[in-house]
């Protein structure tokens, strides 16, 4: 295993200095630059009087700015916790205060939010990229990011240890509340089964248009500089830009979650396109149709290779091989799979109350264990204990069921999870929101397939008697006011009662039947 990211780019940097590493719009940086850059910053995190350990937090996009941060922090023995800039300021500066940010660095975009996190965490500094060093009000400073870092040494400050926690990503815990998950170098190494399978070379370059604050942005980043590729950096996904640049730099390598796939592949003229260049894109995060599949397969004219995993995992459990998107034929059904358990990773189904393994074709939850998983949740240790067995199989809360070749097939969550866009939405923090609406009685939110988006948040709506009439919009907006906007209500469907069980409990399986639409192409 190994090299783990900085001593892969200080090779790179040694042996191939003038290859490209990153490229955000018209700016790229070499192996050689990422490399002196990440050294700067991560002495200038060290010269704040940050303690080993402590969390940096940063508001950006995908682009260079998150690349040598992400960088610097493994240099430096800090963690790096990128911060989710679509959340409503409350849910941004609770994260900020669970974390215990140490500092926060944003770009000026969203100077507001990190103002908020600054205000919320007395005496943390704040860099932006701004262009000179300016004072609030109660007279902080905010920094000058290109000053504050290039004033700090060049000097490479030697950290990268394999088993140090050097990443936190959040995502929504069993209360719907954010909970950090920590990543080590050696959890988040691709391997080399990985670098092979997904044909990598030092030539490579790969789109990234994946938010830094998901796995899957700050995961595709890390496998490709790894690999010594270059990564272009997309920093918001518009289709035709996506696209373009595509062309203009003869990516070989894309990720994409099912719902962009499905943009891309609806655009005017998409197969007007250069896509030559392109020899595979990964996808994963959220369910995917095989109508989806077979026209994105069509349409793009490469290999497919699809990642199951969650961010405890670091995405990885099962991979399905190129060799294995077969359009038609017996083996077609395999499109519905998530493909077979990865080199380095076990997985096993068994019954969720005893632990044992079933049989193939028996739906049980799905376990997995490697080195990938997570050592746990920051500052949450009954939720750590209850993610792992006694002997050390992580509980991924899904249910499916193994065939008798190996293949892992994907019925259900067994948590109530909701994956939309590829974006986790938990359903009591949708419901508690509409709750609050003073015309709702009754709330129950729940996904239901949706070709562009995975799986659409949906909410069944009981209304009390005496309320006036009240439209979808009105509620839509009543939740995007208070919540990120991606969480809010796409369906809504109002009804007289909810089905529930003796027991009270919401039957949600009964409502995804009655008012779930029908998956496209299935």
């Amino acid at each position: 295993m190994g090299p783990f990211l900085p001593d892969a780019v200080r090779h790179h940097a040694a042996c191939r200095p003038d290859a490209a590493a990153v490229t955000e719009g018209p700016r790229t940086l070499t192996y050689r630059e990422l490399d002196r850059r990440s050294n700067r910053i991560a002495r200038a995190l060290l010269d704040a009087g940050l303690p080993t350990g402590s969390h940096v937090g940063y508001l950006v996009r995908p682009g260079l700015m998150a690349a040598e941060i992400l960088l610097a922090c493994a240099k430096a023995g800090l963690v790096a916790t990128p911060l989710n800039w679509r959340l409503a300021q409350p849910e941004l500066v609770a994260v900020a205060q669970d974390a215990e940010l140490g500092i926060v660095l944003t770009q000026t975009e969203f100077l507001p939010g990190a103002r908020a996190v600054r205000a919320a965490l007395t005496g943390i500094a704040l860099v932006a990229d701004i262009e000179v060093e300016t004072e609030n009000e109660a007279g902080q400073a905010e920094f000058a990011y290109e000053t504050w870092l290039n004033v700090a040494s060049a000097a490479d400050p030697g950290g990268g240890t394999e088993n140090r926690v050097f990443l936190q990503l959040y995502t929504s815990g069993t209360t719907g509340l954010p909970k950090g998950v920590q990543l080590t170098l050696r959890n988040v190494s691709p391997g080399d089964y990985q670098l092979t399978e997904m044909g990598w070379a030092e030539t490579s370059v790969a789109l990234n248009a994946m938010p830094i604050f998901h796995i899957g942005g700050t995961g595709w980043l890390i496998t490709a500089l790894t690999a010594g590729a270059e990564s272009v950096m997309l920093p918001d996904l518009v289709p035709q830009r996506a696209v373009e640049l595509m062309a203009r730099h003869q990516v070989t390598h894309a990720f994409f979650v099912p719902a962009v796939l499905h943009v891309l592949t609806a655009m005017p003229g998409i197969r007007d396109h250069d896509f030559s260049a392109l020899r595979l894109i990964v996808y994963g995060a959220s369910p995917v149709t095989p109508a989806l599949l077979r026209r994105s397969m069509e349409i793009f004219g490469c290999g497919f290779y699809q990642k199951y995993g969650q961010t405890e995992t670091v995405g990885s459990g099962t991979r399905l091989l190129p060799g294995d998107h077969v359009a038609d034929g017996p083996r077609s059904r395999l499109l519905r799979s998530a493909g077979s358990p990865c080199p380095d990773v076990e997985v096993a189904v068994a019954d969720p109350v005893t632990g044992k393994p079933v049989a193939p074709g028996v739906v049980g939850e799905i376990f997995t264990r490697s080195h990938h998983l997570t050592p746990g949740y920051w500052k949450r240790p009954q939720e750590t204990e209850a993610l792992f067995t006694a002997d050390g199989w992580l509980r991924t809360g899904d249910a499916g069921y193994l065939d008798e070749d190996g293949y892992l097939f994907i019925t259900d969550r067994m948590k109530d999870m909701v994956i939309t866009g590829g974006e986790n939405v938990y359903p009591v923090e949708v419901e508690s929101v509409l709750a609050d609406h003073p015309a709702v009685l009754d709330v129950a939110v729940f996904g239901t397939p949706d070709e562009r988006w995975g799986e659409a948040v949906t909410a069944a709506v009981v209304l009390r008697p005496e309320a006036g009439p009240v439209t979808v919009d009105e509620l839509v907006a009543f939740t995007r006011e208070r919540i990120a906007s991606y969480k809010k209500p796409r369906i809504v469907h109002f009804v007289d009662e909810l089905p529930r069980n003796s027991s009270g409990k919401i039957l949600k399986r009964v409502l995804r039947q009655e008012l779930g639409r029908p998956e496209p192409g299935a």
